[in-house]
Order: structure tokens, then C-alpha cells, then sequence
């Protein structure tokens, strides 16, 4: 698959929220910065009961005087997804995490599930520079409804060149 490299994207900021803590404790969400131009994000829950039934709402927003709808904003079964991976979107997101966290298996999900040292973002196309976030809201399918679980806001910056490369010389 060929990935643009033209560009350059830093991470900026990650919240991470449960909306049942009875279902899903976040023990952690931050992002540890290494240096000037790389952070890398760690998340830390734990399903304390098996979940079966997992649906996930994906967002992608662009800053433009307020955040603004941008690529992408759609739901979809995401236990279906782990066993066929059919969703070219999700693919794109689950292709930079697969090997870094250890959600890479099919439902049910319980236990301790952690996303570590995420800091390689690399995209199958060039995206326009500007500020971005992505939602993704995790819901349990209950009786007949739909029940938010977690949800996770990834903010992050893509420079058209390297940040090094507008940091002027004074000398």
C-alpha cells in the first residue's frame, strides 16, 4: 500500500472518557512527549465485563473557525469489523494502532486493554495541513438502543513539511 510522506503529523492532545463506569474504567489517557516533534499516546482501560455487542462511531473534524465536519463521520459494528475488516476507514485507523495496542482480536473484549506508544501516524493519502481531531465513541448494543460506552478525542497537527523546516535561524 503506498503512504504519503510528504507531511508531517504531531499528536497534540488525547481525552479519553467513560460514560459507564460500571462497564469500562479508563485508568489512563495521556501523552508522554519525547521530544519537540514526538509525542506518543498511551491509553490504559479495563472492560469489566465481557462485551459482546460493540459499535463504534468514527469522526474525523478539521479547524476551520470551529471544527467542521471533514472525510468521514459514521457508525459501524466493530466485532464484525475485527473478523472481516470491511470498513475502509476503520481499516486506515486500525492499520496504525494494530500493532501498539491489544485490541487485535475479535469479540468479546473484558480485561485490561491498552493502547502503547502510539506515535506513527502514517496515512494512504496526502491530507491538506491544518488542525484535526477523531472521535471515536464506543457504544454497547443493549436491549433494542444503543448505550455510549467510552469515547476517546484524538487531537492532532499535519504540517505540509517536516516542523523543522519553519524553524528560522537567528544567527
Amino acid at each position: 500500500m503506498f503512504f504519503a510522506e510528504t507531511f508531517y503529523a504531531k499528536m497534540t492532545n488525547a481525552v479519553c472518557e467513560s460514560y459507564n463506569e460500571s462497564w469500562v474504567i479508563v485508568h489512563y489517557c495521556r501523552l508522554k512527549a519525547y521530544s519537540r516533534n514526538k509525542t506518543s499516546l498511551h491509553i490504559n482501560a479495563t472492560f469489566l465485563y465481557p462485551a459482546h455487542n460493540i459499535f463504534l462511531r468514527m469522526k474525523v473534524m478539521k479547524k476551520a473557525n470551529g471544527y467542521k465536519p471533514f472525510l468521514f463521520d459514521y457508525t459501524f459494528d466493530a466485532c464484525e469489523f475485527m473478523r472481516k475488516r470491511n470498513q475502509p476507514f476503520a481499516k486506515m485507523v486500525w492499520n496504525m494502532v494494530k500493532d501498539v495496542s491489544t485490541i487485535n482480536h475479535t469479540c468479546p473484549y473484558v480485561g485490561l486493554q491498552v493502547v502503547n506508544d502510539f506515535h506513527h501516524i502514517q496515512l494512504p493519502l496526502p491530507w491538506p495541513g491544518g488542525d484535526y481531531v477523531l472521535f471515536l465513541i464506543g457504544f454497547l448494543m443493549g436491549s433494542h438502543s444503543l448505550r455510549p460506552m467510552v469515547s476517546v478525542s484524538h487531537l492532532w497537527k499535519i504540517y505540509n513539511r517536516h516542523p523543522s523546516y519553519y524553524v528560522f535561524n537567528t544567527t
